[in-house]
């Protein structure tokens, strides 16, 4: 993924599904192009740009990708300021990618983040799907070695991440709790 300096192919993937979060990529300085099984998505050498999202209903920027492109902010080069407008307590997840070394302030819907250099592995929690996700984003991009408690939201919306993000490169494993 391109939160952890690499390259992948979504297959079947299409950029008019999600045409605001694919600008807000680009414009952070992902590249995705179009190819005939789907887009490919890499990230440009050094940190990406921060960008300023503003979550909408379709075809705005989606709520349920707010949590996973704060991440990608965390380590973006600038500040950029995510503003929640369809839910209220959607920033959970900040203080989680906080302990992994992020600059982070919520105030209301609005959050701002001032990109750092590099995220450090932590152990966090996810409180909801999305921020399972966005832990596991930051994680794969960050230096050490990341543990994500309660990854059991997961299982509601994602079939098999970590045998998908396996295959694109990543280590990543369920750990049982005692």
């Amino acid at each position: 993924p391109a939160i952890a300096g690499g390259e992948v192919e979504l297959l079947g993937g299409r950029r008019e599904l999600l045409p605001a979060f694919c600008e807000k990529l680009e414009a952070a300085g992902v590249t995705i192009t179009q190819t005939n099984d789907g887009l490919r998505v890499a990230r440009a050498n050094g940190r990406v740009h921060a960008v300023d999202v503003k979550t909408e209903v379709y075809p705005g920027f989606p709520t349920d990708l707010q949590a996973q492109m704060m991440a990608l902010m965390c380590t973006a080069e600038g500040v950029s300021v995510l503003e929640e407008t369809i839910f209220e307590n959607r920033f959970m997840h900040a203080p989680e990618l906080m302990r992994m070394g992020a600059r982070i302030e919520v105030h209301g819907g609005h959050a701002t983040v001032t990109g750092v250099e590099r995220l450090r592995g932590a152990p966090v929690m996810a409180t909801d799907l999305r921020a399972s996700v966005s832990l596991i984003l930051a994680g794969l991009g960050a230096e050490g070695e990341t543990l994500v408690n309660r990854v059991y939201h997961l299982d509601r919306g994602y079939e098999r991440v970590e045998e998908k993000l396996s295959a694109c490169g990543a280590r990543i494993e369920r750990v049982r709790g005692e």
